[in-house]
């Protein structure tokens, strides 16, 4: 059985696993454990910063991501970005990110949000899938970046 909720701040230290654990898979970088720690904690603190939420299996989290949140003056509401989207492997395909992403949208719908976007790497086909089965589409933008680090 898999419930969705908010995650907490007791959370964090599962969230940062996940995040270190998700860094490398995705892209064989090693974060910085005192960088993504305050970086997940500064959620935590400031919720303009965006909103965690988990899956949980019996108890224990198999699942997370994060929702940050995009003004659209073209709609006069907010937009919601999935980011940070981890399901440990051993569960993966097996509808986590399905639910949460159900969980999501009904939360968007009843808040009046205009809609929800994500990005995902270039190369991931079975991710890309999953969010095609969902309804969502990549027909109107592509994504570029200039980072820092």
């Amino acid at each position: 059985m898999i419930t969705v909720r908010k995650a907490v701040p007791d959370d964090a230290a599962v969230i940062i696993d996940f995040q270190q654990k998700m860094a490398w898979e995705t892209e064989k970088m090693t974060l910085a454990p005192e960088t993504v720690t305050k970086g997940v904690n500064a959620v935590f603190r400031d919720s303009s910063r965006g909103e965690y939420y988990i899956a949980e299996s019996h108890g224990i989290v198999v699942a997370s991501l994060l929702i940050t949140f995009e003004w659209s003056d073209w709609r006069n509401r907010n937009v919601w970005w999935f980011q940070s989207v981890y399901v440990i492997p051993e569960l993966r395909r097996q509808g986590i990110f399905r639910k949460m992403y159900l969980f999501i949208k009904d939360k968007a719908e009843k808040e009046g949000v205009a809609g929800l976007r994500l990005y995902v790497e270039t190369g991931n086909t079975r991710a890309k899938k999953t969010y095609e089965a969902l309804g969502m589409n990549s027909e109107h933008y592509s994504f570029y970046e200039w980072m820092r680090e």
